[in-house]
């Protein structure tokens, strides 16, 4: 009998298992028996952090990412490779930074130990992966570079095909890029298995012969072990693998379903099932009081048609859960087929996905394209590097206008190296105003996480981790809509004197009042901004009507709010 071919695999149920079951919202001691009872079961490789799982703990945990990323170590083991996720420029947050954060970045996951990071661009654009591949490299960490993947909505073409992607990998190996190994992406589980096939045996004879490749993907769209499977066999060194009870559904394929599969081929794990199976015993022990939302425990057939990733997916249903507007989700993902249309064809995955899903959002809302998010309107105007394919003229000329910004093809690192709200003066500014230190750590959450990084650093967070029993409580403390006029309160005697009537302010979204820049007697001028309302990851700002004085506030910061729950009042 021939001998069988060892496949590697990592295991990602503590990283892109929680962010595609829990929206990333996991506390650390809470996995941290399943981890160790990994460990004694022979697993070496593991996903450990970045991706939301960095952003998650600062917001909705009230905990430290780096310091997860130590306990992740000491747990683990020292021999234990332990590997995080980056969005290339945008590192581990949705929005790019500039060259002095990119470095700062890698420094800081090799301080706080990890080996190796898996480094991509949603636009497959190479020039976002140079400057971080080589600050990966250059820090003492191995560099996994990725090709991001996806199936195009019906209809459309020029993108996303095996060909497209080899022509990505010939830029990747023109250009220099140092690398340890090479990841073919597909956040949405929705590339074709024939695809997938196509893309691994057209990278293999590109490659020198002993590079690793390894695929990576969901269950979302049903199709993942075969998908894997076409891998293998294409020649693929490596898979992602998760454990119950995050795995299959929005997660990675199961650990013992891929062992399953892989039965009577040439193929093998080399794991001893009786040990992965007491794994998921003590994991389902260590979740059981989390809430799992029904979505993230199926496939949806609608994907492919609609490519939402399945580590963005539970991100946003968790989110509309929160400011109770979850009804309007199948009519969001029904409009995210138009907006990948239309927006150049940038791979549905973090950040891209969130911008597709913000934009598809509005359109449902608002009407379509009569609001531009701002970071989809960004991407398709150059900002965050070069799209795939042209995007829609039109919808070019509405970013345009709506967000008052020309169409560049400037280096996204060049714009932001000389944006005076980015890097790290601009985040040791951010400390020194809130009189907290500016060690490298808070710097860098300064920088990824803005107001919110200070909101923990000052030990202002609110916990939003949803657990059994207290999802309908955290759900209820959104504010009810506003009363009727007969049921508000009558004006205030400054009110009755002011020459005009009083003006309410009222949210504009629904969401969490981020920011509130004023006080009650605080005087203000027409159109001054007066707070902000995050909504569905997107800052809406609240400005004055016209100017006067603040006469009543009904928030405070950090408050959940309903669309036209009152703000305040201006006489």
């Amino acid at each position: 009998m021939a001998k069988k071919k060892r496949v590697k695999f990592m295991i990602t149920a503590f990283r892109d298992g929680f962010q595609s079951a829990f929206g990333a919202r996991v506390f650390t001691r809470d996995f941290l028996p399943a981890l160790e009872a990994a460990r004694h079961a022979g697993i070496t490789h593991f996903e450990a952090g970045g991706g939301a799982r960095f952003q998650s703990l600062y917001f909705y945990c009230n905990e430290d990412a780096f310091a997860m990323m130590d306990t992740f170590r000491e747990t683990a083991g020292p021999e234990a490779d332990l590997q995080t996720l980056a969005r290339g420029i945008n590192v581990v947050g949705l929005d790019s930074q500039p060259r002095d954060i990119i470095r700062l970045h890698a420094e800081l996951f090799k301080k706080h130990g990890i080996t190796t990071i898996r480094n991509f661009d949603a636009l497959n654009d190479v020039n976002n992966l140079s400057y971080s591949g080589r600050c990966i490299v250059e820090a003492g960490l191995k560099h996994q570079i990725c090709v991001t993947m996806m199936e195009l909505p019906l209809g459309c073409k020029g993108s996303h095909t095996a060909q497209y992607y080899l022509t990505v990998l010939k830029e990747i190996l023109k250009e220099g890029i140092p690398f340890d190994s090479v990841c073919f992406k597909d956040a949405s589980g929705s590339s074709a298995p024939s695809k997938v096939y196509e893309t691994i045996k057209l990278a293999r004879k590109n490659l020198p012969g002993k590079t690793h490749v390894h695929f990576h993907t969901h269950e979302t769209a049903g199709t993942s072990v075969l998908a894997y499977k076409a891998a293998l066999e294409a020649g693929a060194d490596g898979i992602d693998l998760s454990l119950a009870p995050v795995s299959g559904g929005t997660c990675q394929p199961d650990t013992v379903v891929m062992w399953h599969a892989l039965k009577g081929t040439e193929f093998d794990l080399g794991i001893d099932i009786e040990k992965i199976l007491e794994v998921e015993e003590v994991f389902k022990k260590c979740m059981e009081d989390y809430f799992i939302p029904p979505e993230a425990t199926r496939v949806e057939p609608l994907i492919p048609f609609s490519p939402m990733p399945g580590g963005a997916l539970t991100a946003n249903t968790q989110m509309m859960r929160d400011i109770g507007i979850l009804d309007k989700y199948p009519q969001v993902i029904d409009a995210m087929g138009e907006v990948v249309a239309r927006g150049g064809f940038a791979t549905s995955v973090t950040p891209v996905s969130q911008f597709y899903f913000q934009q598809a959002f509005n359109n449902v809302v608002f009407g379509p394209w009569k609001k531009i998010a701002e970071g989809y309107g960004k991407m398709v105007l150059g900002y965050f590097g070069r799209t795939p394919v042209a995007p829609d003229r039109k919808i070019v000329k509405l970013a345009s206008e709506q967000l008052g910004l020309e169409p560049t093809r400037q280096s996204p690192l060049d714009i932001n190296d000389a944006d005076p709200k980015k890097g790290i003066p601009a985040a040791e500014k951010m400390l020194g105003a809130a009189d907290l230190p500016a060690s490298e750590e808070n710097i860098f959450i300064a920088a990824t996480c803005l107001e919110k990084g200070i909101a923990f650093l000052k030990g202002d967070v609110k916990i939003g981790v949803r657990k059994k029993g207290q999802a309908e409580a955290q759900a209820a403390q959104t504010n009810q809509p506003s009363p009727g006029p007969s049921q508000q309160s009558a004006p205030s005697a400054s009110a009755e004197r002011a020459p005009q009537p009083a003006a309410e302010v009222f949210a504009p979204v629904p969401g969490v009042l981020t920011r509130l820049s004023i006080h009650e007697g605080e005087r203000v001028a027409a159109g001054q901004a007066l707070a902000v309302v995050e909504f569905m990851m997107m800052d809406n700002e609240v400005v004055a009507p016209r100017e006067g004085t603040v006469d009543k506030l009904f928030v405070q910061a950090g408050d959940r709010v309903a669309a036209r729950d009152r703000i305040a009042v201006i006489s």
